[in-house]
């Protein structure tokens, strides 16, 4: 019987065995490969440089769709109520921020309050930036989303329209490979596909995060055989999924097979402005909950990013009306009193 490790000898060749012979793997063989790495059947050294291998190379298509296909069988899953909206699921990089100040957790609060669902994922501090995560960024706000199983995770999606995946609590298998990404120095393909990956099933708005074009274009590449049929692509801040206020906004859209480019101006809807630096957790948790309410140095920027995404969503039929929603989302304190919901609905499972 061949043995895991003799089995993805034969992958690594084709896709380290030079720049004139080495070659993709299909799709099948993707998912192979990587139920063997996450199950530690392929040796250290085998996963070692199978990863530095596709860093060089990059992955295609097909492999990226093989990779999440793997996740999908092996890791957590998340599913939307009978009549629930479909939510919106961000794919965000895991290894966080160092250089800006994080919009989306505010964002995804507004969402939630205009009735949008949002699904998020992530990590604890991730090679190679060990930069702020989200479950950091939700804390400092008072609201504990580690710690919780699957089924409740899936129940503040039934219950409060917000999931989010974490990593450590609730994916293992993956969890083993965070040693890999700070051994080999940079990002391997996981950190690619991560942006693609999504725990729920079913219908739902996907959106990734993109820093250049051939990404972007690999990334749909690989999301429309996934079968995603509503996709929007942001060239945001630190390759995420935040809209700069400070230049033109890049955004794609792929819809039904089809892919447009759209270029939103933040100057032409009164928010533009400077990108706040990320300084530490305290000065953000006063910025954001001042931001909240309408006030403060990241209201322009959370009015902005709201605003697009509850277009983007079809809570709003225009961009200016979800901007005008945003603004009387927060102006009204509705976003503050959904954290408050969120923290009382946490608090009772503590309890």
């Amino acid at each position: 019987m061949t043995t895991g490790k003799e089995k993805f000898k034969q992958y690594l060749k084709k896709i380290g065995s030079g720049e004139n012979t080495s070659s993709g793997l299909n799709r099948k063989e993707s998912e192979e490969a990587f139920n063997l790495i996450l199950h530690s059947d392929a040796t250290p050294a085998q996963i070692g440089a199978f990863m530095i291998a596709h860093r060089i190379r990059r992955p295609e298509p097909q492999e990226l769709a093989g990779m999440v296909d793997a996740y999908v069988n092996l890791g957590p899953t998340l599913t939307s109520k009978t009549l629930q909206l479909r939510p919106i699921c961000f794919g965000i990089p895991f290894d966080g921020r160092t250089r800006t100040a994080p919009i989306y957790p505010l964002t995804a609060l507004i969402l939630v309050s205009a009735g949008q669902p949002v699904v998020l994922q992530g990590s604890d501090r991730m090679p190679i930036k060990y930069g702020i995560t989200t479950a950091e960024l939700f804390e400092a706000l008072d609201l504990k989303l580690t710690g919780l199983s699957n089924s409740q995770v899936q129940n503040c999606l039934d219950e409060n329209g917000l999931a989010f995946i974490y990593q450590p609590d609730h994916f293992a298998l993956a969890q083993r490979l965070k040693n890999y990404r700070d051994e080999i120095g940079k990002r391997p393909p996981i950190a690619s596909m991560e942006l693609i990956w999504t725990a729920h099933q079913g219908e739902h708005l996907f959106v990734s995060g993109f820093v250049h074009p051939p990404t972007e274009e690999r990334a749909w590449e690989a999301l429309k055989m996934l079968g995603e049929s509503d996709v929007i692509s942001i060239k945001g801040l630190e390759g995420g999924t935040d809209l700069p206020i400070s230049r033109p906004c890049i955004t794609g859209q792929l819809k039904n097979n089809q892919s447009k480019r759209l270029i939103l101006h933040p100057k032409d809807h009164g928010c533009s402005g400077k990108d706040m630096e990320w300084i530490n957790l305290h000065l953000w948790r006063k910025h954001a909950l001042d931001g909240l309410t309408n006030k403060g140095p990241l209201q322009q920027a959370l009015r902005w990013n709201a605003g697009v995404y509850l277009w983007f969503a079809g809570i709003s039929q225009s961009l200016e009306a979800g901007l005008d929603k945003a603004e009387e989302i927060m102006s009204e304190g509705s976003a503050k009193c959904t954290l408050e919901q969120l923290i009382h609905w946490r608090s009772k499972i503590t309890a």
